[in-house]
């Protein structure tokens, strides 16, 4: 197993454990815990998918990521205003 593979196995429990928590109310969408590990999640199968050029993966994990950003930024601004 090369480092790249790593990264996409810990990309793929990232969004499991956050898919798995959210599902059981452990974290809600509006949480910024649950965006990040979104965005880490996405980034880390990005890396995995243009190692592999898996162009679709890659394309779909890198909105899934900027969803993320997207949505942590609105969690914030609001925390803030």
């Amino acid at each position: 197993m090369n480092i790249f593979e790593i990264i996409g196995w810990t990309g793929s429990a990232l969004f499991i454990i956050s898919y798995f928590l959210l599902s059981t109310n452990r974290l809600n969408a509006q949480s910024i815990l649950y965006q990040l590990m979104n965005v880490a999640g996405g980034l880390c199968l990005v890396i995995c998918a243009f190692d592999t050029k898996d162009r679709p993966n890659l394309f779909t994990n890198l909105i899934w990521m900027f969803i993320g950003i997207y949505a942590t930024i609105k969690i914030i601004k609001r925390k803030k205003g």
